[in-house]
């Protein structure tokens, strides 16, 4: 196993990896900074987009050269030929202390896609699907920090977490209409070094990979919860993991170059870079577009 950087531009919070089988292109974010980054699978090829305002995560689009973004004030397009942005949806328009955050595109073509309490210390937040029809509805509630939007490989079983629940859960899915039911405990968090459970990722075995944010650690835990793995990366603070590449192989990881709260800690001069883990031998699985 290897751990390079692929793309070092400083993300001040790097976030959602996503790698598109179609344009053989890895996505990133910059929450804080508003950008959209999209290079090679070897980090070439490097371009962006602004985006107005932080930005949570976004979601290919099925039709057209673009993407839906998860912005601070609600859910946007974002024309790629032409960098413009155009306003559909805010779920939260009175929720000032609220941002949105991680998401992601199930079988169907639905965004799911939560927010967070911008202090990361109240149960304001909530967890929400937006339909290819473009309706929102909301999945889940009462939640602090919404992170690590996944799938197992049948797309039944629906993973998340609020970073600082200690937990990761796990939810029936029906695809058919959307629902999410029965949360339940998955697997425990190791919050005792002060990390948290950021972005996550299913690989082809159906094993659930998780950045433990504010720790340096990458976590694989095996489809009954326990855990199977730790990789330590060479930063500490580590947002969310994606596989990519041809063979859907490599492990990226995103990271963060300043810390959002100053009770979080520092890094080394590799903060905030992309990084590539090869050699795993593992494969994950690829991602969906959002659209009908």
């Amino acid at each position: 196993m290897e751990i390079d950087i692929l793309v070092d531009v400083k993300t001040e919070l790097g976030e959602g990896p996503l790698w598109d089988p179609e344009l053989e292109r890895l996505f990133w974010i910059d929450s804080k900074g508003g950008k959209v980054f999209r290079s090679t699978a070897d980090g070439t090829e490097l371009r962006a987009w602004d985006t107005p305002g932080l930005i949570g995560s976004m979601a290919l689009r099925r039709d057209g050269d673009g993407a839906i973004v998860a912005l601070e004030n609600g859910l946007h397009t974002l024309d790629f030929a032409t960098g413009d942005t155009e306003f559909l949806h805010d779920p939260e328009p009175v929720l000032s202390q609220n941002r949105l955050n991680d998401g992601k595109v199930d079988a169907r073509g639905r965004f799911v896609f939560g927010s967070m309490n911008k202090n990361e210390e109240g149960p304001t937040a909530a967890l929400y699907s937006l339909d290819t029809d473009f309706s929102v509805r909301t999945l889940d509630d009462e939640l602090i920090v919404s992170n690590g939007p996944c799938w197992s490989p049948d797309g039944s079983t629906f993973y998340f977490s609020d970073t600082w629940s200690g937990e990761i859960w796990a939810y029936d899915y029906d695809l058919e209409t959307g629902d999410a039911s029965n949360r339940r405990k998955f697997g425990d968090v190791d919050t005792s070094r002060g990390g948290g459970a950021d972005g996550s990722t299913v690989d082809a075995e159906g094993y659930l990979w998780n950045a433990l944010v504010y720790d340096g650690k990458l976590v694989r835990y095996a489809p009954d919860g326990t855990v199977d793995r730790i990789i330590d990366m060479p930063v500490k603070k580590v947002t969310s993991v994606m596989f990519g590449g041809a063979n859907l192989d490599v492990l990226y990881v995103t990271s963060m170059s300043k810390p959002p709260l100053p009770r979080f800690p520092d890094d080394p001069v590799q903060r905030g870079s992309v990084f590539a883990v090869t050699g795993l031998g593992i494969q994950g699985l690829p991602e969906h577009r959002f659209g009908a």
